[in-house]
């Protein structure tokens, strides 16, 4: 049976962990499949944004990290191509945290661009618990995402975070009921696929170029290009008639 599943509707699709029995924790098995099915959903036009999810009753418990073998190096890095290859995704994400994410799936969640959790969400780190480094990128990100002293409870302090509490700490962007997780993430997914996909495109790589630049003028100059070209496409000239004629229509 598939450990990846991909169902995709109205132009979002939704990319699930399907491994229940191990809580989706990520094997390298596991790791090509999620690859593929982003292969798969970025080469088809009809796809414009992406929703990824565990199936129950976890988000994903983390990686089985017992195959390495003698490259560790190696194989942990291909351990986090199952998150890394979603972080680079042209497409915007979200990550729908049904259940338990644990350390890679916390990783797996982070490289979203936006975070929903369902209630029944828990967010733990648990790397020092186990006696291991964090890896992946998890500090950063996490810093990034929640600032020091969030990052510092969850990875140094052993913090675990409900739904409510990571949305109140700016983990996740919506903390939602746990039976309208999908519908609520789907629905915010469908915003960014009716948008024309080149242009999102663009604008996830502009977003991502200027958090790392500090100076206002600097970030003018950046998005001046991008928009330029914006405006001498076709789609915008038929958004702005479509609204001028809602505008003429109500006088």
């Amino acid at each position: 049976m598939a450990e990846v599943l991909t169902e995709t509707t109205d132009g979002v699709a939704v990319v699930t962990l399907n491994a229940p029995e191990r809580r989706n924790s990520l094997t390298l098995p596991m790791v090509d499949e999620i690859v593929a099915a982003l292969d798969a959903v970025e080469g088809d036009a009809d796809v414009g944004a992406v929703v990824v999810t565990g199936a129950p009753p976890a988000f994903c418990a983390g990686a089985d990290l017992s195959h390495l073998g003698e490259g560790q190096r190696e194989g942990l890095l291909r351990i986090y191509e199952g998150f890394l290859r979603i972080a680079r995704s042209p497409l915007p994400t979200i990550a729908a945290v049904n259940g338990a994410a644990v350390g890679a799936g916390v990783n797996m969640a982070l490289v979203c661009d936006v975070i929903v959790a369902a209630e029944s969400a828990r967010f733990d780190t648990r790397f020092l618990q186990l006696g291991i480094h964090p890896g992946g990128g998890h500090t950063w990100m996490m810093q990034h995402r929640v600032g020091p002293q969030v990052a510092a409870a969850t990875v140094l302090f052993g913090r675990v975070l409900d739904g409510a509490r990571a949305k109140e700490v700016g983990l996740a962007w919506d903390c939602v009921p746990d039976d309208r997780l999908l519908a609520t993430c789907r629905e915010m997914a469908a915003a960014a696929a009716g948008a024309p996909r080149e242009l999102v495109r663009r604008v996830k790589e502009t977003m991502r170029d200027v958090r790392t630049i500090d100076d206002h003028a600097a970030a003018v100059e950046r998005e001046l290009e991008p928009q330029v070209w914006s405006i001498n496409q076709p789609a915008f000239a038929e958004r702005l008639a479509a609204l001028q004629q809602r505008i003429s229509s109500r006088r």
